[in-house]
């Protein structure tokens, strides 16, 4: 063998290689139980909000909202700012009459409640993430972190078949087994619990978005004078919109540990895209991941955003972790 032949031998080794650990991270089937749990939480959240806008519903979506309809159809399609209304119509600005607007958020409950218990889930997934959707584009100026990291996770949920375990339709597919072997619908509707290449892309692309959003926040840190000095914290703390438990005294007396943990954040923010990954270092991270988004939850007033923030990171817990914890085995893969 001559030595040319030698190199392209090798190259064609180290490619095939490089393929297959590509198809294995993307494509390697994987059990549903992590998204299961995960669509729990996000359906709880999601339920959460719709009840909260059913506080003052026409105060967010009627006639005499804080933000109109017209004033909302201007931001969007450039009037008011630069032109969006490609990327974000919604039906709800042509809905007057505030019995409709009820009726439809109403059923956005009901849909919500449905991704919840697991109810459907392989339709009532994708409609949340719809509704969702058409709220987003309606209540521009009115929305929170909370909002936008529900309709990410409700995005990828719907791909995989999150309502296959802990859910209304597992309890289904159980009973009716018989007629699940006759109709290819109810294979379809009530998917088994069963490793699935499907639900390996929704992870990934979840925790590849979650990547993406650690790693922009980080650099939008590093860009400000407060992160590099480390008084970040003291600002943060001091901020009497967000405070919800006074630890100002805390960054006063040492102004040298909380300077510490300002620096630790953006190298945990910035670097989360690198460490995540490799088994070794994956548990600190995720572990500063509840440390930093629980402080957010407990000093800063949102509760609602740390608490979602905390539920995405546990798409890195492996599905048979979250079976051993939740008390319901997976399968063997």
């Amino acid at each position: 063998m001559t030595r040319m032949e030698m190199v392209t031998d090798s190259a064609r080794d180290w490619l095939q290689t490089l393929v297959r650990h590509w198809n294995n991270f993307w494509f390697a089937p994987s059990q549903p139980h992590t998204l299961a749990a995960i669509r729990i939480a996000t359906g709880a959240m999601l339920l959460y909000t719709h009840l909260v806008l059913s506080l003052d519903l026409l105060a967010f979506l009627g006639n005499q909202a804080w933000l109109d309809n017209q004033t909302i159809r201007d931001l969007h399609i450039g009037t008011i700012g630069p032109r969006t209304a490609d990327l974000g119509r919604s039906y709800l600005w042509h809905i007057q009459s505030p019995l409709l607007l009820w009726l439809h958020h109403v059923f956005a409950i009901a849909a919500a409640f449905a991704l919840l218990v697991g109810a459907a889930t392989r339709i009532t997934a994708p409609l949340c993430w719809f509704i969702q959707i058409m709220y987003m584009h309606r209540l521009t100026g009115a929305l929170f972190g909370l909002d936008q990291v529900v309709t990410m996770m409700l995005m990828y949920l719907m791909i995989a078949a999150s309502g296959s375990v802990y859910s209304l339709d597992a309890v289904l597919r159980e009973r009716w087994q018989d007629r699940l072997t006759q109709s290819s619908w109810h294979r379809w509707l009530l998917p088994p619990a069963t490793a699935t290449a499907t639900n390996t892309v929704a992870t990934r692309l979840l925790q590849l978005h979650l990547c993406v959003i650690y790693l922009f926040g980080g650099l939008w840190k590093a860009r400000g004078e407060t992160w590099w000095d480390g008084s970040a914290l003291w600002f943060a703390t001091a901020n009497l919109e967000y405070q919800s438990l006074d630890v100002t005294w805390f960054a006063a007396r040492y102004p040298r540990i909380c300077s510490m943990l300002v620096h630790i954040t953006v190298f945990w923010e910035v670097f989360y895209i690198a460490l995540v990954w490799p088994k070794l270092t994956r548990p600190f991270v995720l572990m500063l991941a509840v440390a930093v988004h629980g402080g957010i939850a407990l000093f800063l007033g949102m509760k609602t955003f740390g608490l979602i923030m905390i539920v995405a990171n546990a798409i890195f817990i492996p599905p048979r972790i979250t079976s051993g914890i939740v008390g319901r085995p997976a399968a063997v893969e």
